[in-house]
């Protein structure tokens, strides 16, 4: 799983949690650590924790009388209240804004879920394990538009042809309703999350990663089938 926050300096920060980990967040103090901080004085110190369970993900709010509310933002306004006390809520949706009242605006963070699973389509009752998906995609969500913009100059030309910059992916994505909004930060998110969970591509440690992680994921996307001429339809028209 996969957390999103702003650190105390104003930078975006990224935490990875295991299967079963646990990361807990709110102001924090002397002797109580937490790993999602925030500074807002109405965050309680110790706000809540959130947990990595199977394919989905959990919150407890520690809060004595505040509800916190995690958002879908790839939703029509689908959310879950989180009631003060309530331990170990499931969450349901793959990418989620935890929201925490604060004197100044509203605290956030975002979290991608881990891997979701999905039943076995072949017909067989067999026992055992479930069949687990090799790149769980949905179609309906930003991550996967963020992919098909980068495959899109591949698709419609079979030559090799330099793949979009992460600007590029922006301005094709903004005539999209409810892309209006998006920033070279959010693009940059996303495409840190499918080569870091979805597609799981080598993670490269050099100055050019940004452009190699984006090469990988073209060249798994189409090598796959993962992205298909079909899909192009989901961007903008073009001029």
């Amino acid at each position: 799983m996969l957390v999103q926050y702003t650190g105390t300096a104003g930078a975006t920060r990224l935490l990875n949690l295991a299967p079963g980990a646990v990361a807990r967040f709110g102001r924090g103090a002397p002797g109580v650590q937490v790993d999602i901080p925030f500074t807002d004085r109405a965050v309680p110190r110790l706000a809540g924790e959130i947990q990595a369970t199977g394919d989905h993900w959990t919150m407890t709010n520690l809060s004595d009388d505040t509800t916190y509310v995690v958002d879908n933002p790839e939703g029509a306004g689908e959310h879950v209240k989180v009631a003060p006390g309530r331990c170990g809520a499931p969450v349901p949706f793959e990418i989620s804004r935890v929201v925490i009242p604060a004197r100044d605006g509203l605290a956030t963070f975002n979290v991608f879920a881990p891997m979701h699973s999905y039943i076995d389509r072949d017909g067989k009752a067999l026992s055992g394990d479930r069949t687990l998906a090799a790149f769980a995609l949905d179609e309906s969500s930003k991550y996967f538009l963020v992919l098909v913009a980068l495959c899109e100059p591949r698709l419609r030309d079979q030559s090799y042809v330099a793949i979009p910059t992460i600007e590029r992916v922006v301005e094709r994505l903004r005539p999209l309703p409810g892309c209006q909004d998006l920033t070279v930060s959010a693009v940059n998110f996303h495409v840190d999350y499918l080569a870091r969970t979805k597609l799981r591509v080598k993670q490269e440690d050099t100055a050019e990663r940004l452009d190699t992680k984006r090469a990988a994921l073209v060249s798994v996307a189409l090598r796959f089938n993962l992205v298909r001429e079909d899909h192009l339809r989901l961007l903008p028209g073009r001029t």
